[in-house]
């Protein structure tokens, strides 16, 4: 747990820790519609408020070190 937390921290650090879709779609180098697929499949959590997503950043590093919701 303790080197988990560790990744949680040093992982983006220059990321706030709520993204937007165009964050995400630089960090994972992706399309906007794949940012929204991700979301959509439940595989990035994402929240919407208004017109536009709230993405955890904890979120996308969950996906990227293979801890999604598959």
């Amino acid at each position: 747990m303790k080197e988990q937390d560790s990744i949680y921290h040093l992982m983006f650090r220059d990321q706030s820790d709520v993204l937007h879709v165009k964050d995400v779609q630089k960090i994972l180098s992706i399309s906007k519609h794949q940012v929204y697929h991700l979301i959509e499949s439940g595989k990035i959590r994402g929240v919407k408020v208004g017109k536009s997503y709230k993405i955890p950043k904890v979120s996308v590093i969950d996906y990227l070190i293979g801890n999604s919701n598959d």
